[in-house]
């Protein structure tokens, strides 16, 4: 995948548009799953709940994307939802014989990503109602069919589950990187790996530990230090690490007491 830096506003002309949902509760947790992704666009086609932004169940559900549940539109038809809109996506697990040719997410995805970075106009992924999808006529209206991989024994994802796996595909196409945004790792910084000396030190009290032990022959190595070095290349200990080792091989070669009384007696 290409990294791209995506323009400021290419995430705010994606919608997500829910049709006719049943329960408040999941535009909630739609609208949450949409504000992790860093979207913030959720479009509500004749709610069953038209006071669904002051439900309490969406409002517990949204848990800190109350902004977005409160910020979302309601409108009465899919015509109005996608005013606007140059590049619409049906979410459906299946494909319809006079509908638009059935897709998998990651390719349409992609797809979105090049059309807002060439037109003007806003991409949509459109969602059906949980017990029965989308319509034939609403499929009709989108210029792709999409389909979320999953088991084909078991394909059913919930409302708000497909919502965050169209949210988090999108945003890595946007983004074209799927590595870990920064402010993520907090407790393990990029401490660069160790030195050839360190390296080399670690070596030395490696082959000098497992002689003491009597594990390892200087006479006849073979190939025990051929493949500890290709483990610890492999491995890329970082300096904190190699002195971590060689404490402990340290301790391997001479026990605490022992260093001890060798201090004392000078």
């Amino acid at each position: 995948m290409i990294t791209r830096a995506p323009h400021a506003d290419e995430f705010d002309r994606v919608r997500f548009v829910l049709i006719e949902p049943t329960l408040a509760a999941n535009i909630g947790s739609a609208a949450r799953a949409v504000k992790t992704m860093g979207f913030a666009r959720l479009v509500v086609v004749a709610p069953r709940d038209a006071d669904y932004r002051a439900d309490a169940d969406a409002v517990a559900r949204a848990t800190g994307a109350v902004d977005v549940l409160q910020a979302s539109r309601s409108v009465a038809t899919l015509d109005e939802a996608l005013a606007g809109v140059g590049y619409a996506a049906a979410m459906t697990g299946y494909d319809r014989e006079y509908g638009p040719q059935l897709v998998e997410l990651r390719s349409v995805t992609a797809a979105a990503a090049g059309h807002l970075a060439a037109a003007d106009d806003d991409v949509a992924f459109v969602f059906g109602t949980e017990r029965s999808g989308l319509s034939n006529a609403d499929v009709m209206r989108c210029q792709v069919c999409c389909a979320i991989p999953a088991n084909p024994a078991f394909s059913s994802l919930n409302l708000a589950q497909s919502v965050q796996v169209a949210a988090y595909e999108c945003q890595l196409a946007l983004r074209g990187s799927a590595a870990i945004n920064e402010g993520q790792r907090r407790f393990h910084d990029a401490e660069p790996p160790a030195g050839i000396a360190a390296l080399e030190k670690l070596y030395q009290q490696f082959e000098h530990a497992v002689t003491v032990v009597g594990f390892h022959d200087p006479a006849e190595p073979k190939t025990l230090m051929v493949r500890v070095r290709r483990l610890f290349n492999r491995a890329r200990p970082t300096q904190t690490e190699v002195d971590l080792l060689l404490g402990v091989l340290a301790a391997v070669i001479q026990s605490r007491a022992d260093r001890a009384g060798r201090k004392k007696g000078g």
